[in-house]
């Protein structure tokens, strides 16, 4: 049997997003890829012996295309919320973008079903760090993700995890496993 799921990635422009899904989906970093609007993709991964597809939205971070995320947000399975540790104000647009996000659903029940992981990316760039993992991990609880990551799209460091993650909460919010 296999399971398929909506993920949707978003967050400020410039976080990184479209570089994480891109290590993730070929394993080779591409720096300076810009979303136009909203890109898309779908990977099938094994979990627990489940074949589970991921379709992948990656939302472009400017304010101007941010009215889009409503509507491709219906039927999300899964969040993950992206900002980068060397830009605070990354991190604090979070309540912002849940908040655009929170409009595709009818009921505040809806959205609370929805699995939500937070990333802070650019690792690598850790001498430019302006967030500590204290920080985010206290946003994470404040805002009620699942869980905290962080990673470096140009090293791989985390990336797999990520996706592996938000598809096990999934699937476990599915109860499928």
């Amino acid at each position: 049997m296999s399971y398929k799921f909506k993920v949707l990635v978003f967050g400020d422009g410039g976080v990184g997003k479209t570089t994480l899904i891109n290590r993730y989906l070929t394993g080779l970093f591409t720096q300076g890829t810009i979303t136009i609007g909203v890109d898309f993709h779908i990977k099938t991964v094994d979990i627990e012996g489940k074949k589970v597809t991921l379709q992948i939205w990656d939302f472009a971070g400017e304010d101007r295309f941010r009215f889009l995320l409503p509507s491709y947000a219906k039927g999300a399975n899964g969040v993950i919320f992206m900002f980068d540790l060397t830009r605070y104000i990354s991190l604090e647009s979070v309540n912002e973008w849940l908040d655009v996000f929170k409009k595709s659903f009818k009921e505040e029940e809806e959205v609370e079903e929805v699995p939500m992981i937070i990333v802070g990316g650019k690792l690598d760039l850790n001498e430019r760090r302006a967030i500590s993992r204290s920080e985010a991990e206290n946003i994470a609880s404040e805002f009620q993700f699942y869980d905290y990551l962080e990673c470096s799209s140009k090293t791989g460091e985390n990336i797999e995890e990520i996706f592996n993650k938000i598809a096990r909460y999934m699937m476990e919010k599915a109860e499928y496993i």
